[in-house]
């Protein structure tokens, strides 16, 4: 029999501090609906999350007999709270062609599961309870989730299963999707899940939340290795602190395949690791005249080995805005030489070099338009290097095989700094972001990255964890806590209230 399954997404990263994600952020990163998710799905570079392209392969794999129903799927780059008209249009029109699908055998939602909205801690818990609303409570309903996501009981309740990705940097999103097709054949076949959800009231800075080592990644090992016959999946979301929202805090969710008892046993289990290790996400941060003068050292001698500087305060993927001159200004002062800067956000300034064309000198002038409480302006006199249209392909890591488009793009030199100016934000994360002009990697004695830890899964070849700087400057997404008003948390929760106690029930 031929399974009817709808596909859905939306994507948002809800930094509170930030100004409001509009429609507009959404329409230009990814907002396609119905056919036009199907046509994206059959390039060999979609536009749209990985999660869809996953699910689609795998269940077409699993069963070979199922027809795809494309709802509507948008993602905007990490910003401020959603407009909330942009979000209540969304959302009707998902609803309606959703109902207008009806009968579905399944739902896959793909979501990225840390949205707010400035009228809303918990929009992606509206858009489930709207899809559950509609398919009604037999229909097999699945989502995948970041794993900043911040998880509300609303999420929990009107899904089946719950699934997040388990690296950071976030290379699995189509391993994740392809579970989440597994599964949904389960259910198919009369598996009953059973899901236990338990809030650890801990929040944790971005920069300690890697999968490759760490307190993090012993966490989210532990869970994996205890998935068997009967538990399904094992999910820990550390949550994205800059939500600010009730929902905030490390979630474990485990799902049995029909044994509640065991879905709770483990998620204790799990929480109660997590709560013990709570003092080792601490964070450890160089300053920028620390990171200049590392920097200045390999350019000038050729034994020291190259290094990564990442401005993980100005993160672009947390809701940076990818325009903070503090590190660029100390990088020029100083003289640095050989050194790649990326990518730093100014359309004004892209358009600028744009006009003048390759080689023209002048006096380039970053947030003649964008000025804010921490994007300065800075003059310097640069060279233009090169101009590109910003249409590109990932090469590696969280981007590897996605179309991108950074709008009109230049490279300036400025004395032995070269910057990378893009027309629209996004962090940098893939080296092709400086390849697209020639520049190769090997030849770079310093790269700055506005990052906060994406880059790590794009620059390995050239730079390992041991070349990693990660520079403590002032930006939208600084890990260090005190620079903050949390407000928006359920109190107490560490590390703000360092000397509470939890057990996990």
């Amino acid at each position: 029999m031929s399974r009817k399954i709808a596909l859905m997404g939306m994507h948002l990263e809800s930094n509170s501090f930030a100004p409001v994600s509009d429609e507009a952020a959404f329409r230009s990163l990814c907002y396609l609906a119905g056919d036009e998710m199907l046509d994206d799905l059959a390039r060999e570079n979609p536009r749209s999350a990985a999660e869809l392209s996953g699910f689609h392969a795998e269940m077409t794999k699993l069963t070979g007999d199922w027809q795809p129903v494309p709802i509507l799927v948008t993602s905007a780059e990490p910003g401020g709270p959603a407009d909330p008209d942009c979000f209540v249009r969304t959302t009707e029109e998902m609803a309606r062609r959703l109902s207008e699908a009806m009968p579905l055998d399944g739902v896959f939602f793909s979501a990225h599961g840390a949205m707010t909205s400035t009228e809303s801690f918990d929009p992606d818990g509206e858009l489930f309870e709207m899809v559950r609303a509609i398919v009604g409570p037999d229909v097999p309903f699945i989502a995948t989730l970041d794993l900043h996501a911040n998880i509300s009981e609303r999420m929990v309740d009107e899904t089946d299963i719950l699934i997040s990705y388990v690296t950071n940097p976030h290379v699995d999103q189509r391993e994740r999707a392809q579970e989440a097709a597994g599964l949904m054949v389960e259910m198919f076949d009369g598996m009953k899940p059973e899901a236990a959800f338990i809030r650890v009231p801990m929040t944790s800075p971005p920069v300690t939340l890697l999968t490759a080592a760490g307190p993090y990644a012993d966490i989210i090992d532990y869970g994996q290795s205890a998935k068997t016959d009967v538990i399904a999946n094992v999910s820990v979301l550390a949550g994205f602190a800059y939500g600010n929202t009730p929902k905030n805090g490390m979630a474990v969710i485990v799902t049995a395949r029909g044994d509640s008892g065991a879905a709770r046993a483990l998620a204790a289990d799990i929480a109660a690791r997590a709560w013990d290790s709570r003092e080792r996400f601490k964070v450890g941060l160089t300053s920028i005249d620390k990171a200049v003068l590392r920097a200045q050292a390999s350019g000038e001698n050729l034994t020291q080995p190259a290094v990564i500087l990442a401005d993980v305060a100005d993160n672009p993927g947390g809701g940076g805005r990818g325009n903070t001159t503090w590190v660029l200004k100390a990088l020029v002062e100083a003289e640095v030489q050989d050194c790649y800067f990326g990518i730093f956000h100014d359309p004004a300034l892209a358009a600028a070099a744009h006009q003048r064309g390759l080689g023209a000198e002048f006096k380039a002038r970053f947030n003649t338009e964008t000025e804010s409480e921490f994007s300065k302006p800075f003059e310097a006199e640069a060279r233009v290097a090169g101009v590109h249209d910003g249409q590109c392909v990932g090469t590696l890591g969280i981007y590897a095989g996605r179309s991108l488009d950074l709008g009109p793009t230049a490279l300036l030199e400025i004395g032995g700094v070269r910057v990378v100016v893009v027309s629209k934000r996004k962090q940098c994360a893939d080296p092709v972001f400086f390849q697209m002009f020639g520049l190769e990697m090997e030849r770079a004695r310093s790269v700055v990255v506005k990052s906060r830890g994406h880059f790590r899964a794009g620059f390995l070849p050239w730079f390992p964890p041991e070349q990693v700087i990660e520079i403590d400057a002032p930006g939208l997404t600084s890990p260090v806590f005190d620079n903050f008003d949390f407000d928006g948390y359920t109190r107490p929760i560490y590390p703000l209230d360092p000397d509470m106690d939890w057990q996990a029930a």
